[in-house]
């Protein structure tokens, strides 16, 4: 699974996620094509440039607006990360043109939704939006759909938010992690008069996330940043278990600081991330459509239940019914339970520790066939192979194209895993 793991030691903002996912290797014209297809290109230049921060080689990504659209008035600063209050009163006078321009939430989203961007890229994207709209709607007790984006809403922010979406799709990342976040300290000016940092929306987006405040009497996590982690990432107080680096990328804030004002991302592979300790979920249903099984099955798995089944019982009153069971990591508890009380009649479940899981190691293959290719599992216990499997999936494609029995394709597939691997 690919996994990136965000080291917030100096705070994050929307454009320092976008310069890191650039150092990582996003393609500038890739990142510029994809963003056209939001209509607003006459309304911006990427201004993108490798910076120095403490010695730490880094890229610093800034919307430059070319003055045919209006930047509305903000609430605090975003992605103009880590100004002092007076630069952030200048900064802002600096990228204010014309009359005062607010878009809302649902403004956002229809612009995106309408685009030509992928399904992806536009889940994502609406996901931060909507989470900026709640937390920003319950500060100044407006609905979220009516709250007007008075800094977020600008086209840096809509930039910095769909091109990280944009990113998240390129380098196929499947799953988030971040640190605690650094918020900075001190206050920063806003519409409304000074604001203590974190500012209103920040700390609203933050609760039950871990951050803290070390050093800096300055803004570093924004609202855009802060509405990325708290959408998309778990927050964890380490790199995650299992997690193997395979690159690291850092995007520059805008201030020099005394600490190196980068947000550092590490970029990975995960497997079987969770907390180690296992439960089984379990419960009774004897009035649900058996038609939903099928369905219920598919999305607790992809929600990281590692196992599902059903169990025929009689109720009281001799009545048919089904004991459905999961198992869990426990860290997926609050996820799982969240599926299974929107998708199921049950209004209850048993939570039944488990003492450990014993696992034999796997490792995926692919093997090539006269028919086509196949993907394979192989099994080691103790350094020996102990079971090796192919893709039923892929199988029955093969056998779909070919017109063949799909026990030929699978045996035909076996075949070839055993000669790969020399058994």
């Amino acid at each position: 699974m690919k996994a990136i793991y965000l080291d917030a030691f100096s705070g994050i903002s929307g454009n320092m996620l976008l310069g890191a996912f650039l150092h990582a290797g996003l393609p500038q014209k890739y990142l510029e094509e994809e963003l056209r297809k939001l209509a607003i290109e006459d309304e911006y230049n990427l201004e993108i440039k490798e910076v120095d921060r403490n010695g730490i080689k880094s890229i610093h990504m800034d919307v430059a607006l070319t003055g045919r659209s209006v930047r509305p008035f903000m609430e605090h600063l975003d992605n103009r990360h880590n100004h002092e209050v007076h630069e952030i009163h200048e900064e802002h006078e600096h990228h204010h043109h014309g009359h005062h321009e607010h878009r809302t939430f649902q403004t956002i989203k229809n612009m995106i939704e309408k685009s030509t961007l992928s399904s992806f890229v536009k889940e994502k994207s609406v996901k931060i939006f909507e989470v900026l709209a709640v937390a920003e709607g319950k500060v100044h007790g407006k609905p979220p759909e009516e709250v007007a984006f008075h800094e977020v809403g600008a086209v840096d922010s809509i930039i910095d938010i769909v091109g990280s979406a944009i990113a998240l799709e390129y380098f196929g990342i499947e799953k988030i992690y971040s640190s605690p976040l650094n918020t900075g300290g001190g206050f920063v000016k806003c519409a409304h008069g000074l604001m203590p940092v974190p500012a209103p929306a920040v700390a609203e987006l933050l609760i039950n996330i871990p951050h803290y405040h070390k050093r800096e009497e300055v803004e570093l996590t924004t609202p855009t940043g802060a509405a990325f982690v708290r959408a998309l990432a778990e927050p964890l107080y380490d790199l995650p278990r299992n997690f193997k680096s395979t690159k690291i990328a850092y995007g520059a804030g805008t201030r020099e600081l005394p600490i190196p004002n980068v947000l550092r991302m590490y970029f990975g592979e995960c497997e079987n991330i969770g907390s180690g300790e296992y439960e089984i979920i379990e419960t009774n249903i004897d009035d649900m459509n058996p038609q939903i099984y099928g369905y219920l099955y598919d999305t607790l798995l992809e929600k990281g239940a590692l196992d599902v089944w059903t169990t025929p019982i009689y109720m009281k009153k001799n009545r048919p019914a089904v004991k459905f069971s999961v198992l869990i990591d426990s860290a997926f508890e609050k996820d799982i339970a969240k599926v299974l009380f929107k998708e199921t009649t049950s209004i209850g479940f048993r939570i039944i520790k488990v003492d450990y899981r014993l696992e034999a190691a796997r490792k995926k293959v692919n093997v090539s066939t006269k028919y086509g290719d196949v993907r394979g599992k192989v099994s080691v216990y103790d350094g020996e192979i102990v079971s090796m499997s192919v893709e039923y999936e892929d199988c029955k494609n093969l056998a779909k194209k070919n017109n063949l029995p799909l026990k030929k394709i699978r045996q035909e597939a076996i075949v070839r895993l055993h000669e790969r691997l020399g058994e």
